[in-house]
């Protein structure tokens, strides 16, 4: 294959994963981002904030988390300290789709600047297509749809920025709300393993028990306590599997 034929082959791949923007999770994220926006208004962020937070940060749930210390009266070092924490639940999700976009010819660089783009939607998105995508079209296919999202969102994020300020705060909130609930839909479509679930089941029954006995660490202690349960009754279950297959 010559390179020019290369190059276009890569670019056709890029265009092709930019149309995931019109598949239904990205539209879900986009219709919160205006939600986001009307946060973003009360809060008394500027346009030009609350867009370059959109593009910096690029996670929904840490963006909330930012403004959130902000309006709390938090100093620089907690709100930095906090969007961290939240930020760093995404490296398993890194840890696991970077290795499928990657081959002996990808550069590191890449891959490091395209980890930002890696969110839930995005890593639903791909855990979900990467698989029917050659290997070596993998990252411009990626690239493609991640870019696309992030610079749509902050665009949409500018548009809506005074309009939104017309809604009722009813209507900003139903449509934030559209994330959570596609968040818990699209994890569970997306769970490859047993384990996941396990997991995600306890978390949804054990996080609002907690968020009245410890409402400060409701979320680390459903986290690490459900994921830890999660694996002991996997490994229970594996166990108990070989067992029967021996016998």
């Amino acid at each position: 294959m010559t390179t020019e034929s290369s190059e276009r082959s890569g670019l056709a791949w890029f265009l092709k994963g930019m149309r995931g923007i019109f598949s239904l999770p990205a539209l879900i994220l986009m219709t919160s981002y205006v939600g986001f926006s009307a946060f973003a208004v009360e809060a008394g962020l500027t346009r030009g904030q609350a867009v370059a937070m959109t593009l910096g940060i690029w996670a929904l749930p840490a963006q909330m988390i930012l403004v959130g210390s902000m309006l709390g009266g938090a100093n620089i070092a907690a709100s930095f300290l906090a969007v961290t924490l939240s930020s760093i639940r995404m490296m398993p999700m890194v840890a696991s789709i970077v290795p499928e976009m990657r081959t002996k010819k990808t550069p590191l660089p890449v891959l490091l600047f395209l980890s930002h783009f890696i969110a839930i939607t995005s890593w639903v998105f791909a855990s979900l297509n990467l698989r029917h995508v050659p290997r070596e079209r993998r990252v411009a296919f990626f690239a493609g749809f991640g870019i696309t999202l992030t610079c749509t969102n902050a665009l949409i994020v500018g548009v809506s920025f005074g309009v939104v300020s017309q809604f009722p705060p009813v209507v900003a909130g139903a449509l934030f709300m559209l994330t959570p609930v596609y968040f818990i839909s699209s994890i569970w479509a997306s769970a490859a393993q047993p384990v996941v679930r396990i997991a995600f089941v306890i978390g949804i029954v054990s996080g609002p028990a907690l968020a009245l006995v410890a409402p400060q660490f409701d979320v680390l202690l459903a986290g690490i306590g459900g994921g830890t349960v999660a694996y002991l009754i996997d490994r229970y279950r594996r166990k108990r599997g070989s067992g029967r297959g021996a016998a």
